[in-house]
């Protein structure tokens, strides 16, 4: 494909996926209100999130659009237990993050084929970053809305990227030492709680809607379904 074309290809992914049902990404179906969900986000403005002037919604999406820091819901902590549903979208290249309890527990955002985070699996899309890599790739292409899931409830961190579980700990698995002790030494103390939702910006265009949050009791019934093998 020319050079031109495919600039007008990317030019018209975006502007698909930007009108993808804007005003119902930003609501909450029948089933996220029985379980008890709440959104963070009301497609309209950013009230209750806290930021320096760099990010801004656009047609029902929360939109970087320059130099200033992340963005941090401010209303009040992610609870202990907790299931997170967001969507996001990337431009070729970008990175970002989700940062969802006290030090470094990052859900990360990227376009794995463009980014060098991509080439090292435990720094790619839907990873706790740099400490646990997702089992597969199932991220779509920059432009495109990407569902994200996090769930965490005690001692076990699940993440979820387009309805495909990929992430699946529990951090007392002795197992698991080498890969906990890295995010220990990134600031994660693993019995924290109470960190305040933060949209990373980390210097590049990213776009999230749909940001629903609910409270888990600790007794949820977890899926634990095997993890896909790599592709």
């Amino acid at each position: 494909m020319h050079r031109l074309s495919l600039c007008l290809a990317l030019l018209l992914s975006f502007a698909s996926t930007s009108a993808l049902r804007a005003d119902e990404a930003n609501q909450l179906t029948a089933e996220e209100k029985a379980k008890g969900f709440e959104l963070l986000f009301n497609g309209q403005d950013l009230e209750g999130w806290k930021q320096s002037g760099n990010w801004k919604v656009t047609d029902g999406v929360i939109e970087r659009t320059g130099r200033g820091g992340d963005i941090v819901y401010d209303v009040k902590p992610i609870p202990d237990d907790f299931e997170l549903r967001f969507q996001w979208k990337v431009a070729p290249g970008s990175n970002s993050g989700v940062y969802y309890r006290p030090g470094q527990y990052e859900y990360q955002i990227l376009d794995n084929q463009k980014h060098r985070d991509g080439k090292t699996p435990d720094t790619s899309a839907a990873s706790l970053y740099y400490c646990i890599a997702p089992s597969h790739d199932a991220t779509k292409e920059p432009g495109q809305w990407n569902t994200g899931r996090i769930v965490c409830q005690g001692t076990v961190i699940q993440h979820w990227l387009n309805g495909e579980k990929v992430v699946d700990i529990d951090y007392t698995n002795p197992e698991l030492a080498p890969q906990i002790e890295k995010l220990k030494k990134r600031g994660a103390d693993v019995a924290a709680r109470g960190a305040k939702l933060k949209l990373q910006d980390h210097g590049d265009p990213v776009w999230y809607r749909s940001i629903k949050l609910r409270e888990l009791d600790g007794k949820e019934e977890l899926d634990k379904s095997p993890l896909k093998e790599k592709k």
